[in-house]
């Protein structure tokens, strides 16, 4: 089973996502429905997604919700909860109580908007994902390098929680610099509990002139450091529009695992995402 285990959908008109007014984000500023993605993820073989979250809001994790329970294709959804809540465990259940809910599959903050570089480290968010532990949901990282000590703090201090780390943690590639992304990589890798999304990397890279030889050196760094069990696929899918269509983000990422194994591609392309996500 062939897996995209990072996308995203959104309809302007029940949330308006003001970051996408921003200039450079005019060619995704529209509508992005199931029925685009369906064309998109079919002609590539994929079989299951997982939706995850856009905004920091409830009410958008219970439309996704909603939204996978009417598919086949959506496997399940990484919503948003406020994790600093006063009893995040009910929050939770409140969630996945609702239509769709069994669909729920993990959780994820938006960390890389927060201001504090340790934000992370708070005692309330803490207690947040302690819940997400509690309910047996993996928690995805999603963080740029202020947030990098604190993520690599909680994965040690976590050693019970499954955690999914989003984009390869964002390494800079269209800087050409390996470090200090790969050091901290390595040790996010040494930790057993830590998975990692290859995804999202187009849009780290120059976006009009990115080639497959400028990410491979990323992506040769994870997958040593994790190995393909521990590495999922994610086309990043509508944002991935910015710099490379989905077509060319999942040649790019067939390019980039070619000299693997038919088993460890296995792995990345659906295998690892299956058992983390639990679909």
């Amino acid at each position: 089973m062939t897996v995209d285990a990072h996308h995203h959908l959104w309809d302007l008109h029940v949330r308006a996502h003001e970051w996408l007014r921003a200039p450079d984000f005019k060619p995704i500023w529209r509508d992005f429905g199931l029925e685009e993605l369906e064309a998109q993820a079919r002609d590539r073989g994929v079989d299951k997604t997982i939706l995850v979250q856009v905004a920091a809001s409830a009410d958008e994790t219970r439309e996704f919700l909603a939204y996978a329970a009417c598919t086949t294709l959506i496997a399940g959804v990484v919503g948003w909860m406020d994790l600093t809540a006063d009893d995040p465990a009910e929050d939770l259940a409140r969630i996945s109580g609702g239509a769709g809910g069994q669909r729920l599959v993990g959780i994820r903050h938006l960390v890389q908007d927060e201001p504090d570089p340790d934000w992370l480290d708070r005692p309330e968010v803490r207690r947040g994902i302690g819940a997400v532990g509690a309910a047996g949901l993996p928690y995805d990282i999603l963080v740029r390098a202020p947030q990098t000590q604190a993520a690599l703090r909680l994965v040690r201090e976590s050693p019970d929680q499954v955690f999914v780390l989003d984009h390869l943690g964002k390494p800079p590639i269209a800087e050409g610099d390996l470090e200090p992304w790969a050091g901290w990589i390595q040790a996010m890798a040494a930790q057993p509990n830590v998975v990692c999304k290859l995804s999202g990397l187009v849009t780290e890279a120059d976006w009009g002139t990115w080639t497959v030889p400028d990410l491979r050196p990323y992506t040769d760094i994870a997958l040593e450091a994790f190995g393909p069990d521990r590495l999922m696929f994610g086309s990043d899918w509508p944002v991935c529009v910015l710099a490379g269509s989905y077509g060319e983000v999942f040649q790019a990422a067939t390019d980039l695992t070619s000299e693997l194994s038919t088993a460890e591609r296995a792995a990345v392309f659906g295998a690892t995402a299956t058992r983390v996500y639990g679909i």
